[in-house]
């Protein structure tokens, strides 16, 4: 059982996001094209997975690093508006904070130009661990942009974060650099949840089927492998035999930006109340559902009460 007393905190990469859409072509070298709207929004898997978070009320802190900018007042600004703890920003007066540049198409879909900035430069000893060992979930998000925690110093921080006694979740993003399991691996026995996208993981695994990539990423060691696979829902599979198909939830779709977040933060939550693993997974689907809804990656994210109306109002799933 979780102590509902304590918060979860997300720890990873923090980012500014500057959205366009439609992006219907890319302009050649020195042209230009038109978009509808565009806007300054949060990014990055810990900054999107803790607002989430709060936005379904679950007490949350960040850990990360932001630069002394605009960009970084920016992101403060808006966790602290909505009541994300952010003891745990470290601010680098040095480089910039990340940023990345989204251009969403005309059915959603969305295509980025990302500049790791400030996040690259997150290292062990930016870590308050005080704050981990007080939570009940670490939601390490952003694997594969934190080049200053690859490797060991993420397998001692899990280790480190087990031995507390802490509920460990993690979320990749693409591998850029084409490790992949190279760096993984070795962190896959001390995950409780893994919630990648299917695309990552069958990059992860080489298999291509979700059945194959969940049952070869358990044989690693994880504990429940919960894979995001957009209009097709997600599958979870766990250690103990269990396998859910739980179809999507059918919504107009805006901006795809932040889906995959939200529906960590509403996995995350589900686990955090303690609740079935089928009623965990539907939230972190319509969390999902509702996020694409509205442009930005969290700015569609309802309350719990409002997510909980929008899943009893659509039982086609």
């Amino acid at each position: 059982m979780m102590d509902h007393k304590k918060s979860v905190v997300c720890l990873g990469i923090m980012v500014a996001d500057i959205v366009g859409r439609p992006v219907k072509s890319f302009p050649d070298a020195g042209k230009l094209v038109l978009v509808d709207d565009m806007g300054l929004h949060t990014g990055g898997c810990a900054a999107n997975a803790a607002i989430g978070l709060a936005k379904l009320g679950i007490p949350v802190e960040v850990i990360g690093k932001i630069g002394k900018d605009a960009f970084g007042d920016f992101l403060s600004a808006q966790l602290e508006q909505h009541k994300v703890g952010t003891k745990g920003v470290q601010r680098d007066p040095t480089t910039g904070t990340s940023a990345t540049m989204v251009m969403v198409h005309p059915d959603g879909e969305r295509s980025f130009v990302h500049y790791l900035g400030a996040n690259a430069r997150l290292l062990p000893g930016d870590i308050d661990f005080g704050l981990i060992e007080r939570s009940a979930i670490l939601h390490f998000a952003g694997f594969f942009v934190l080049p200053g925690m690859d490797g060991e110093p993420t397998v001692a921080l899990l280790r480190k974060t087990r031995t507390a006694g802490v509920t460990i979740f993690l979320d990749t993003v693409w591998d850029a650099s084409g490790r992949w399991m190279q760096l993984l691996a070795p962190c896959l026995p001390l995950i409780d949840y893994f919630v990648p996208s299917l695309g990552e993981a069958q990059k992860l695994t080489g298999f291509d089927h979700p059945e194959d990539v969940g049952r070869a990423l358990l044989d690693r060691g994880v504990g429940v492998v919960a894979l995001k696979m957009g209009a097709e829902g997600c599958l979870v599979m766990t250690g103990k035999g269990e396998k859910l198909r739980i179809p999507a939830f059918r919504v107009s779709v805006v901006d795809a930006t932040g889906a995959g977040d939200a529906f960590a933060a509403g996995f995350i939550a589900g686990v955090w109340h303690d609740w079935p693993l089928e009623r965990t997974a539907r939230l972190a689907n319509a969390v999902g559902a509702l996020c694409v809804t509205e442009a930005g990656a969290s700015a569609g994210i309802r309350s719990l009460p409002e997510t909980l109306e929008f899943m009893g109002s659509n039982l086609n799933i």
